[in-house]
């Protein structure tokens, strides 16, 4: 087995020092989108929690939103939760302000503190998967262990399709 690369090891460090098993897995094809994590996987599109930055026009503080791999966030219910109209981030603020590659957002393992909003559709599932730190690495958690460990808000964010 190989062994992970350093963002996906930070992803797996960081799990640790939180007190969670879960295990970062590498795969051999893309998982960058929803859909690519979800065959290479073997799951549902929509157990695939897609992690996205935001920016806060105010602050220029990073917000990662968690939605559903078949939902679209729906920037205006995002704005009522954050009261402020999100802004776009691009990939270098997002690099910058998570340490990770748009396609590889951990849920946890930034190099700051982020605002954290879960879609609650997620809910109701009893595994998901996510992201850790490379286009090819992730994890499986559940839902209730995402809300912990990003100490994540949840909410109705997202348009269902």
């Amino acid at each position: 087995m190989q062994p992970l690369k350093e963002s996906a090891q930070k992803v797996q460090a960081r799990l640790q020092q939180l007190g969670y098993d879960n295990q970062v897995v590498e795969l051999p094809d893309s998982t960058r989108t929803a859909a690519e994590a979800a065959q290479a996987i073997g799951c549902e599109v929509a157990q695939i929690a897609k992690s996205i930055i935001f920016r806060r026009k105010t602050t220029d503080k990073p917000v990662l939103v968690v939605a559903s791999g078949t939902n679209r966030i729906d920037e205006k219910l995002l704005a009522q939760w954050m009261q402020e109209k999100p802004g776009k981030a691009d990939a270098d603020f997002v690099r910058e302000k998570t340490g990770f590659v748009i396609g590889g957002v951990s849920p946890v393992g930034h190099l700051e503190p982020i605002e954290t909003w879960i879609d609650e559709d997620l809910l109701r599932f009893e595994v998901i998967w996510t992201a850790a730190g490379h286009p090819n690495a992730v994890f499986s958690l559940t839902p209730k262990q995402l809300v912990q460990m990003t100490n994540g808000e949840v909410a109705r964010i997202a348009s269902r399709p």
